[in-house]
């Protein structure tokens, strides 16, 4: 499962045989939280969500808006190649 993002102690992470719509998965801390992404309007939904807080989910989501343009691109890569995506820190 290749890891897009790192915001902090987090990981971002898609799925290659995952099914649609598109969605990513932000694991950390013993905790886990599904996105659906809309790549025509670049936001991000919350699906699910075990463990997080409400603060820090609306944390996570801030952090993926700033990523809008690359995730949906991401997640349509890693459907195809199923290899490895790009990593990015911040």
């Amino acid at each position: 499962m290749p890891t897009v993002l790192r915001p902090g102690a987090l990981r971002v992470v898609i799925y290659p045989n995952d099914y649609r719509p598109a969605h990513l998965r932000v694991i950390g801390q013993g905790y886990e939280a599904v996105f659906e992404l809309n790549g025509q309007s670049g936001t991000v939904a919350l699906r699910e969500s075990y463990g997080f807080s409400r603060r820090e989910l609306s944390t996570i989501a801030r952090r993926l808006l700033t990523n809008r343009e690359l995730l949906p691109r991401e997640w349509e890569q890693t459907r195809v190649s199923s290899g490895p995506g790009q990593t990015l820190l911040y």
